[in-house]
Formats: structure tokens, C-alpha cells, sequence
């Protein structure tokens, strides 16, 4: 069978021309005669893989020179741990609660110092962002911290929180790339890649320099210093070398492509084929506050459990893959990132369609 639709949240789809690059280069990358998978991370040829990754994400957000730019391993979720560890000078932290990864962040925050939950979405199973204007951001707080897109719930904020001076951390796993940001507005802004990307195993941190101290709570891992990976450059050891030669390829795509702007319209364009299409069913329907539906990630139900499995079991068959929703929200869920071409969501939608009229 050919390719299929790949509705997958993450690991999920990436660009065929990436892929199509990385067979071309498998059994021998530019005459060294071995893969990247084979090669030393000391070698010339991976240190111009790595170099060039980073110099292309920095053109494409507009990086400045006072922010670091750290490949690193653990995905994203150990970014919970080594981000109090290496920010909570006065042990306070504050956590803006929009779904399952921000929960779990604030509960690994709690080991190492207070935090403080200062606006949440759970009383509504989070299908929306709460209003961030006006928070009780606290006085000796170290940093405000937010999931900008929540890839369960299919919401993203459109606006960020009023930190009232604080330092903002963004884990944007999700819409990492999927339209232009101001990396400024930031202290720390990571993701991990496997969403929009690259393949799993790798996450970036972009990470303002005064951040990146010696000044670690005690009993700190060295690997989750950020000035032991700032200063080896990121090979401190061996780094996720194949992930992050797939990203810089998908770099070079996003460049070719026009960049991030041009993306964002590709993204909007998409999202809002399939949200013009939920707001008109009688089947379906979406299940977010439509002023904080993301591009990324389009949760939907029909509101009956069985209708739901028999549409996840159908589309399959018609070779639209994984879109079945998180166990926490139910039905399913499009997640439609930066390499899903827009023939994939009117493919989904015209099966949605054919799928309404056969059952209602």
C-alpha cells in the first residue's frame, strides 16, 4: 500500500521530501560511505550537520544571539524536572494549568520547590484557555509556566499570559514551527520534536543566556545542567545524532517552503477547512471554545462512544491513520501539523461527510 494520511498526534507525519532525502543518503551521507546513524558526533561531517541545523532554526525564528540554542535528549516531559532545577532560585514557581502536560510539569515542579497553580482549565476538561490578563502572578515567583498548544485538548493560546515581569517558560511541543514567534518574549521556549519536526528522541531548548548558570539546586544532574550542554555546544555526550540530522532536513524544508508565515497560512488554511466543516455537521461537532482552537490539533466527537469507534475503525480502512482520540477526551482527533499536505484534511473531510450521511 502507498502512504497513507497520518493523522497521528506524535510520532507523526513528516515531510515526504525529508524522508525521501534520508534513503538517498542512508548507506552513504555525502561520500563519507556511512550513514548518519554510523557516524561520530565528533566527526567534521556531524558537526556541520549540527551547525547547520541550528544556524537555520535561528534564521527561521528569528533567534537572537543572547539565546542558546540546546539539542538535547528526554523529550520534553524532562524538561519538568530540569527546568526547576536549574530556575528556582527562590523555589516558587507558577503554573497555568491547560491540560495533561502542564499538570504533570507543576507535579514534578512540587519536588523541588512551591507552585502555584494560578489559573486553570480542568473545571471544563480544559476546552479552553483560561483569561491570563490579570493573573496573581506571584511576588518572588522564579517564572511563569505554560503549555502554549495542548495537543489532548486542541486548544492554543492566541495571546500570551500577562507574567507581570516574570520570566515565561513555553513548552511548544506541539506548534513548535507552525507559524512565526518572538523567541524575546520568552526566558526558556522548548519542545519536543517528534510533533512537528522530527522523529522522537530529540527536544530543543532555546534558552536565554543569563539562564544558563552554575547556580543549580544542589544534587542537580550534570546532564541536566543547561550550562554543561550550552558549553559542550550540545555534545557533551552523544547527542540524538539522527533526530537531529532529520530536523535540520525538515529546516531546510520549512525554508524552501517560504518559512513561517508561509507555513502559518498553509496551517490556517487547513485547520480551517475541517473547523468550517465541524461547525455545520450534524454528526460531529468540535469541542473546543472556538476562540482558542489550535491549528495543530482538532479534537471532535459525534457524542456517541460507538459511533466514534465505528468511524476510527472506518477511516482507517479508507487510509486516513490515527485518529483516535486521547482516552481523556474521546472521539477523535486530527492532529493536522506543518507536513500534512492540505489534500489530507479534505480527504478527511470528505470522508466525514460520506460518513454523516450514511449514519445520522
Amino acid at each position: 500500500m502507498g502512504r497513507v494520511y497520518n493523522f497521528s498526534a506524535g510520532p507523526a507525519v513528516l515531510p515526504e521530501e525529508v524522508l525521501r532525502s534520508a534513503a538517498e543518503e542512508m548507506l552513504d551521507y555525502k561520500g563519507t560511505g556511512m550513514s548518519v546513524m554510523e557516524m561520530s558526533h565528533r566527526s567534521k561531517a556531524y558537526e556541520q550537520i549540527i551547525t547547520d541545523a541550528e544556524t537555520d532554526l535561528r534564521e527561521l525564528l528569528g533567534i537572537p544571539d543572547n539565546y542558546k540554542v540546546l539539542f538535547l535528549q528526554g523529550g520534553a516531559s524532562q524538561q519538568f524536572a530540569m527546568i526547576p532545577m536549574n530556575l528556582m532560585k527562590n523555589k516558587v514557581a507558577d503554573y497555568i494549568i491547560t491540560g495533561q502536560w502542564a499538570k504533570k510539569a507543576a507535579q514534578e515542579a512540587e519536588k523541588y520547590g512551591k507552585v502555584n497553580r494560578i489559573a486553570s482549565s480542568e473545571d471544563q476538561t480544559y476546552s479552553y484557555i483560561p483569561d491570563c490578563s490579570d493573573l496573581p502572578v506571584s511576588e518572588d515567583a522564579d517564572y511563569v509556566y505554560i503549555c502554549e498548544n495542548n495537543t489532548i485538548y486542541g486548544t492554543k493560546y492566541k495571546e500570551l499570559p500577562n507574567t507581570k515581569g516574570k520570566l515565561l517558560v513555553a513548552d511548544v511541543s506541539s506548534c513548535f514551527l507552525s507559524e512565526p514567534m518572538d523567541v524575546t518574549k520568552y526566558g526558556i521556549v522548548y519542545g519536543g520534536v517528534q510533533k512537528n519536526i522530527g522523529p522522537a528522541g530529540t527536544v530543543i531548548v532555546i534558552i536565554r543566556e543569563d539562564l544558563i548558570t552554575d547556580d543549580v539546586l544542589p544534587g542537580t544532574p550534570t546532564m541536566l545542567t543547561y550550562k554543561i550542554h550550552a558549553d559542550a555546544k550540545s555534545l557533551y555526550n552523544t547527542p540524538p545524532a539522527y533526530g537531529i540530522y532529520i530536523c535540520g532536513k525538515v529546516f531546510k524544508w520549512l525554508k524552501e517552503m517560504g518559512g513561517l508565515e508561509v507555513m502559518k497560512a498553509h496551517n490556517e488554511k487547513k485547520a480551517k477547512l475541517l473547523y468550517d466543516f465541524l461547525d455545520q455537521s450534524r454528526l460531529f461537532k468540535g469541542t473546543v471554545v472556538p476562540k482558542d482552537r489550535s491549528l495543530m490539533n482538532v479534537p471532535f466527537v459525534t457524542g456517541d462512544a460507538d459511533l466514534d469507534a465505528k468511524f476510527v475503525k472506518e477511516s482507517k480502512a479508507a487510509g486516513l491513520e490515527n485518529l483516535k482520540g486521547h482516552r481523556t477526551v474521546g472521539g477523535m482527533r486530527a492532529s493536522i501539523y506543518n507536513a500534512m499536505p492540505y489534500e489530507g484534511v479534505e480527504a478527511l473531510v470528505a470522508f466525514m461527510k460520506k460518513f454523516e450521511e450514511e449514519n445520522l
